[in-house]
């Protein structure tokens, strides 16, 4: 039942409309249905995408070394990925503030279609420079699509799973990469393309993807949450009753009324006063969320993005053959997020993320050492960072959750954009240009100082977490973070 209200008085302006409404309460008890594996499918294709495009990014460095036009030097790479990040850096912030003025859905459109446009782009870049700049502009639309899709995927589905299916979508990420992996040991080929031709015939796979998940988005409906939060009350109640209607006529018994309601006035948006307002007083929350996310981008985008640099370099790898370390590794970034996700919201958020965070840091500095030492082989450092990833994917899944549902539905989005961005600006565009520089030394002791300031970073991140995270496991939205609209 959703009631709306509006004040009348005759000395003043009209006060906002008040909504009475019990959306969030019907959305929440849902069972798992058709409907949310279509937004799983439609929506977490956002982090398929992205780790292909970081895959690709690595998986070819070695043909644009080798590349006749291109020739890129070590650093050349680094700063290409460098550029991607903060492209992602600069669209999340755009588009989150979009997102939250303008709704979920519309943006989810815009920012598919910037990535699908510059990712043809980057297939016919012919010099540095405008690698570099489509590179840059394809991350702009993969950071829109972070904070897009979080916020709409954690206000449609059920609380009592929510952390789950966040870290589950989000290590979707490493089917993207074992999709890149496994393109790139086909088209890097030379008896099928190779040379400058094979890493071009590579960046169109993420254009493909993205054309046919483009129509499947058009199934997925505005967020009601945003809706009724914005005075569309009947549209918000037009959608909820269709989803009621459809789990029926698919057999799901729905519990009755009466439900908890909340009273909400409603806005056009929220002024950027007051987000920077709310974040400075929610300081605990914001100081986990950006612990978590600058710790996380620092670790993956280091080792990630130079892997291949690693593999080559230093092991003597095959740049043709960087894919087949690529698919081990990705198997088992995917399987810690559906492996450990559950226990988010059993053990809890507070615990599961201290574990992972310092089970990362203290695994990564075990295996620097290692490495630093030259006791392992290529196949036992895959196998190495195999296990370190197994419990650093559920762990850098876990601080998007972390960042998206500790805060008001009507600042989720961009406060989804400002941890990414600078997680991503702080730990990850730095990253991957000083790896490179490392690596570009030759010395193994070099590049495990690098580890070791990573193992660092994941280390402290761990303990913030243990002391000021949030308890939110199964709980609803509106209870873990309250609405800034909520009426008295």
């Amino acid at each position: 039942m959703s009631i709306a209200a509006r004040d009348s008085r005759h000395d003043s302006p009209p006060a906002p409309a008040v909504v009475a409404t019990d959306i969030p309460a019907r959305l929440d008890r849902l069972p798992w249905g058709r409907f949310h594996t279509l937004v799983v499918v439609a929506l977490g294709i956002t982090w398929v995408l992205d780790g292909l495009e970081v895959t690709l990014a690595g998986a070819v460095s070695g043909a644009l070394k080798a590349s006749p036009t291109l020739a890129f030097s070590n650093a050349d790479v680094g700063l290409a990925n460098s550029a991607y990040l903060a492209g992602a850096v600069l669209g999340s912030l755009f588009f989150g503030w979009l997102t939250d003025r303008l709704g979920r859905k519309k943006l989810f459109f815009i920012t598919l279609a910037v990535y699908l446009v510059a990712a043809v782009a980057t297939a016919f870049a012919w010099s540095l420079s405008s690698f570099v700049l489509f590179r840059c502009v394809t991350g702009a639309g993969i950071g829109g699509e972070y904070a897009a899709i979080n916020s709409t995927i954690q206000e449609l589905v059920p609380g009592r799973v929510r952390g789950w299916t966040d870290l589950v979508i989000n290590g979707s990420f490493w089917i993207g990469a074992a999709v890149g992996a496994a393109g790139s040991i086909v088209l890097l080929d030379p008896a099928v393309l190779g040379g400058d031709l094979g890493w071009r015939a590579a960046f169109f796979i993420g254009a493909v993807l993205s054309l046919v998940i483009f129509f499947m988005r058009m199934w997925i409906p505005e967020s009601p949450r945003w809706l009724i939060t914005h005075g569309h009350t009947e549209q918000a109640q037009a959608i909820v009753e269709g989803l009621e209607a459809r789990f029926r006529s698919e057999g799901h018994v729905l519990t009755g009324p009466p439900f908890p309601c909340i009273r909400l006035r409603a806005r056009s948006h929220t002024p950027l006063s007051e987000v920077a307002g709310t974040l400075i007083k929610e300081r605990q929350r914001t100081l986990v969320a950006l612990s978590l996310m600058v710790a996380q981008a620092f670790f993956y985008n280091a080792i990630f993005f130079t892997y291949a640099l690693v593999l080559t370099d230093f092991y003597g790898v095959r740049a043709d053959h960087v894919g087949w370390y690529i698919l081990p590794f990705a198997a088992g970034n995917v399987l810690g997020p559906i492996i450990l996700g559950r226990f988010f919201d059993t053990i809890g958020r507070k615990p599961m993320l201290a574990f992972t965070y310092s089970v990362s840091g203290v695994l990564l500095a075990i295996s620097g050492l290692l490495f630093a030492l030259g006791i392992l082989s290529a196949a036992a450092q895959t196998v190495a960072w195999m296990v370190i990833f197994f419990f650093a994917s559920a762990a850098a899944s876990a601080a998007y959750l972390t960042a998206a549902e500790t805060f008001p539905l009507e600042i989720r989005a961009l406060a989804i954009a400002f941890f990414y961005a600078v997680g991503t600006g702080v730990g990850g565009v730095v990253a991957p240009w000083l790896f490179g520089i490392l690596i570009d030394t030759g010395s193994r002791l070099s590049v495990f100082g690098g580890y070791l300031f990573g193992s660092l970073l994941m280390i402290v991140a761990a303990v913030i977490a243990a002391r000021w995270g949030v308890a939110a496991e199964g709980k609803p939205l509106e209870a873990v973070a309250t609405p800034l609209s909520l009426s008295e």
